[in-house]
């Protein structure tokens, strides 16, 4: 089991900025790629960025260049760090991370999801 926790979501003003952290505890040595994805109401949740397998950033996921994500091992804790506001990205920001167990062989994925943090970005 992984576990993982959000925190540093808010309101913010458009052109302000916001880091999000997400703790993971648990099994954290399993973990082999993380990332964040938001959801606004009445919307389908979409990926904002993500980390590849060896923990660089995957570019297809950027978010529009004003969104950075990057993970401290050490803390078992993944960031994103969001510049550059605009009201459209108000959103629940939710935390992801895949985790992998057994060998090689007969490995065996489980998908792990935070609860969520509010981002409100006012005009």
């Amino acid at each position: 089991q992984v576990q993982l926790v959000e925190s540093g979501g808010g309101l913010v003003q458009a052109g302000g900025s916001l880091r999000l952290s997400c703790a993971t505890s648990g099994r954290v040595r399993s973990i082999s790629a993380m990332g964040w994805y938001r959801q606004a109401p009445g919307k389908q949740r979409e990926v904002v960025a993500a980390l590849n397998s060896d923990w660089s950033t995957n570019s297809a996921y950027f978010g529009k260049g004003r969104f950075t994500i990057w993970r401290d091992k050490a803390a078992h804790t993944a960031y994103l760090q969001m510049n550059n506001l605009e009201p459209e990205d108000s959103a629940v920001y939710y935390c992801y991370a895949k985790s992998e167990v057994g060998p090689v062989e007969k490995v065996v994925t489980y998908d792990y999801w935070g609860q969520g943090t509010q981002v409100t970005v006012s005009s």
